[in-house]
């Protein structure tokens, strides 16, 4: 696989899983101390990682959760936020200043936080009440911020009991690490000739439901946008049908992501109507990747990793077609703003 390293991927993604027992016996202590709710907490397009997980509780956990961006919340503060708050904050970087000073205010409204991060010497790490450091840089993130929150979830469903099999689940996210492998290899070539037909293109419509909405829009805002400088318009497929299917017509790209959860049905209604007014329809479907020994359940949970994966393909072989590295930044972090 081009610019590929097997074993630095398999090794990040089995320490993003490695963490389950003690993430859970740490959530568990939180929740039997008096926990009363739950927020997801952060900057920029990690946010959306946790979105997953975010959904999972508020559709099958009737335990109250929360989902702020961090720079508005110390705007505006929240009569929800906390003694009896959990926070749930991952951070790549460890220094994103947005994100340190939610956490900061989150602290002195006395919740609890508990941080993922890529790296251990760092202010989100460090101010935490707990953390856990697995390196992973740009290419490996989406995947381990995605798992990790999900076994937050589960882990709250779980002392809930709102969950059933949760010990097999767990197992199954463990074995996702070499499987990821394997969905990589499968989807290269469909990568290449991907990038290839997308590079000269300067605007997409990107669009998914359910689980694999916040890939959608994160693969247009974080990659397409900060890191290929490409036009796009994330709509989830449900709003796809009030107003965006009017920019529709031929020519234009349309990249749907179908996922394995209840919300599949929207993301094919996308898939019907796209085609009948521009040849540029791009469907990408979790069920076309063959993960031996993992169930529909875990499957419809692990939906978005799937895509993620499988699209930092697409990326690798996006900035060879177009000679445009994904480090290259105009703005970001580049000077104050």
């Amino acid at each position: 696989m081009l610019n590929f390293d097997t074993d630095r991927f398999i090794k990040i993604q089995t320490g993003s899983v490695a963490i389950a027992e003690e993430l859970d016996a740490i959530v568990t202590r939180c929740l039997d101390e008096g926990a009363e709710n739950l927020f997801f907490l952060g900057a920029g397009g990690v946010m959306l990682l946790t979105h997953p997980a975010l959904r999972l509780l508020q559709t099958k956990s009737s335990f109250p959760v929360h989902y702020e961006m961090g720079a508005e919340l110390v705007e505006t503060d929240s009569v929800h936020l906390g003694p009896k708050s959990l926070v749930i904050m991952p951070s790549l970087s460890g220094t994103t200043k947005e994100a340190v000073a939610v956490l900061d205010f989150a602290k002195s409204k006395g919740a609890t936080v508990i941080t993922f991060t890529g790296h251990a010497d760092t202010p989100i790490a460090q101010k935490s009440d707990y953390n856990f450091t697995n390196f992973a840089e740009d290419d490996t993130s989406s995947e381990m911020f995605y798992l990790q929150t999900l076994l937050v979830a589960l882990s709250v469903m779980n002392h809930r009991g709102e969950i059933e099999g949760y010990a097999e689940t767990v197992k199954e996210l463990q074995q996702l690490p070499q499987l990821l492998v394997g969905v990589k290899e499968a989807f290269e070539e469909r990568a290449a000739a991907f990038a290839v037909e997308i590079k000269d293109e300067s605007y997409h419509i990107i669009t998914g439901a359910g689980s694999v909405w916040p890939e959608a829009y994160y693969y247009g805002m974080c990659i397409l946008e900060e890191m290929q400088w490409i036009r796009t318009r994330p709509v989830h497929a449900s709003d796809f049908f009030h107003g965006t299917l009017e920019l529709v017509e031929e020519g234009v790209s349309v990249i749907v992501f179908t996922g394995e959860d209840e919300s599949r049905a929207l993301s094919q209604r996308v898939e019907k109507f796209a085609p009948r007014f521009t040849d540029k329809v791009h469907v990408f479907d979790t069920k076309d990747f063959s993960l031996p020994g993992i169930s529909d359940k875990t499957r419809a949970l692990i939906s978005p990793v799937l895509l993620a994966t499988a699209f930092e393909r697409v990326s690798a072989h996006l900035e060879v077609e177009r000679d445009h590295p994904l480090t290259t930044r105009r703005y970001y972090k580049k000077l104050e703003y």
